[in-house]
């Protein structure tokens, strides 16, 4: 089973063209928010915890992360729900979490780098903001998303530069998956 990293900036694609991998491939989807927010949807007291930081707006310690990522691909390996491995979403956010990934749960297999200009992704996420009304999607918030997208990716992509493919996500969304089966038929060949 392999283990692959999706990084990319905010508006770059990752959720779309993590929907078309999972279709094609079979891996096992796994998102941070999605695990924090059905954590905090299943009463447990660990959930109740993380309620209170997130409302407050603070981070989620990167252990905690890290036991849920570590428990939904534990638990998928004994359920065997998935045979081609795991997609991680928009982890590892800095290095620190990378390197505690790989000490804790596992090495990543490959990470795959969807890259965009500032440019680009301000204006998906301007677009984005005019249909989903999501308040975090407004010119000074974007601004300062990206800037810190792109202080910690750099790192990231530099210390991981053997495990790092880089997509160009500026072209069409069957474009950009065309070039994501080849790096992954590569993989799993």
């Amino acid at each position: 089973m392999k283990t692959i990293w999706v990084i990319g900036g905010p508006g770059c694609g990752k959720g779309t063209q993590c929907d078309l991998i999972i279709k094609k491939y079979g891996f096992l989807h796994l998102s941070s928010g999605d695990l924090l927010r059905d954590e905090v949807a299943s009463g447990s007291p660990r959930g109740a915890s993380l309620q209170e930081l997130m409302s407050k707006g603070l981070f989620v310690p990167t252990d905690i992360v890290l036991d849920l990522i570590k428990e939904k691909m534990e638990k998928a390996r004994i359920e065997g729900t998935t045979k081609t491995g795991f997609l991680i979403d928009g982890y590892p956010r800095e290095l620190e979490q990378g390197i505690l990934f790989e000490q804790n749960i596992c090495p990543a297999d490959l990470i795959l780098f969807f890259d965009v200009s500032d440019e680009t992704m301000t204006k998906r996420l301007l677009g984005r903001a005019a249909v989903s009304q999501r308040v975090d999607d407004n010119d000074e918030v974007i601004k300062k998303r990206i800037e810190i997208f792109n202080e910690k990716n750099g790192k990231i992509v530099e210390h991981y530069k053997e495990k790092v493919v880089r997509i160009n996500a500026e072209k069409s969304v069957d474009e950009i998956f065309e070039e994501v089966c080849k790096v992954l038929d590569r993989l799993l060949a």
